[in-house]
């Protein structure tokens, strides 16, 4: 057993993402090629952070890709990674470093599949390692430092100071450096002079992972096809018969509002259902949440985003024989 006194040492995971990147032109924020720094080098950029881990910082690379690239073979060997490292009495935390345009998808992934009694902090930076001014490294640090904090647990994601949950966050900005936000919820906290400010005097405690039992086959599974299609004027149901024709096995809707749907592409979405395949209805809207769908043949997504309400069908569809 680990003694009470001792460190426990902070795992640093790497997958690439714009903190990652460089670019030929000095100075850049833009135009820059992502997932170019491996973690140990990025790690070794940022003064003062051995010290913020209480002297003990590991990294592993996990991948190296720009995160639009996203796939379910890195997805899940980080999860595993992750779940082998939680259960290492050793360790204290852990940090993944993140591409920006997925990684609400990841957080939203690992929430719902690791057993996070302790903290698995996501972070990021919209500028590359190579900006004049980037802001990989003050991330990386809050990161690192969120992940020592003893009231800290679950997936967390952190970037320009404020912390986030993984159900609510999402990107909400192409450029700016603070591009993250939780809409109606609201950030779980902030980092202010080094220090960890819950939003509401404590930590949020993380519930059970619903899909936990994947994690073991999870390399090794077939991954359901689920599909992200959206309601919008026009719309017919071309598109959900061809995706029913090419063995699609969910479809989740971005749907206008309170989850309403053009007529035809409602009829369509019924010939889909009878077709065996599993419907998700989510909301297009950016903040609040939809009701809940009743005397319907396809449920609400529980107000979940689409992309986060795709993932959450394909682990449940995972479940299925």
């Amino acid at each position: 057993m680990v003694q009470a006194d001792m460190a426990r040492k902070i795992l640093v995971l790497g997958t690439g993402g714009t903190i990652a990147g460089t670019s030929s032109v000095a100075g850049a924020n833009v135009g820059y090629t992502a997932g170019q720094i491996g973690v140990q080098q990025l790690l070794a950029a940022v003064p003062g952070l051995a010290q913020a881990a209480g002297g003990n910082l590991e990294a592993e690379q996990i991948a190296q890709i720009d995160s639009k690239d996203m796939d379910f073979a890195v997805w899940a060997s980080l999860a595993q990674r992750c779940a082998a490292h939680l259960a290492d009495p050793r360790v204290g935390g852990i940090v993944i470093t993140h591409g920006t345009d997925t990684l609400e998808e990841t957080a939203w992934l690992l929430h719902s599949l690791l057993d996070a009694s302790k903290p698995v902090v996501l972070t990021c930076a919209m500028r590359p390692a190579t900006a004049l001014v980037p802001d990989g490294p003050q991330n990386l640090l809050d990161a690192v430092v969120l992940a020592t904090e003893p009231s800290a647990r679950g997936v967390l994601m952190v970037a320009a100071g404020v912390i986030h949950g993984a159900r609510e966050v999402s990107k909400v900005h192409p450029l700016r450096l603070d591009a993250f936000a939780s809409g109606d919820a609201g950030p779980l906290g902030w980092m202010d002079a080094g220090l960890v400010r819950w939003a509401h005097g404590r930590a949020p405690q993380p519930a059970t992972p619903p899909h936990a039992a994947l994690l073991p086959g999870l390399g090794a599974a077939a991954w359901p096809r689920v599909e992200v299609i959206m309601s919008h004027a026009g719309a017919d149901g071309a598109l959900v018969d061809w995706l029913v024709d090419k063995g699609v096995q969910g479809i989740v809707v971005a749907a206008t509002g309170n989850g309403t749907l053009h007529q035809t592409l409602e009829t369509a979405l019924a010939r889909a259902v009878a077709a065996g395949v599993a419907v998700r209805v989510a909301s297009r809207c950016a903040e609040g949440r939809m009701l809940d769908i009743r005397n319907a043949p396809w449920r609400d997504a529980g107000g979940l985003s689409p992309v986060k309400a795709r993932i959450s069908l394909m682990l449940e569809l995972m479940h299925r024989p």
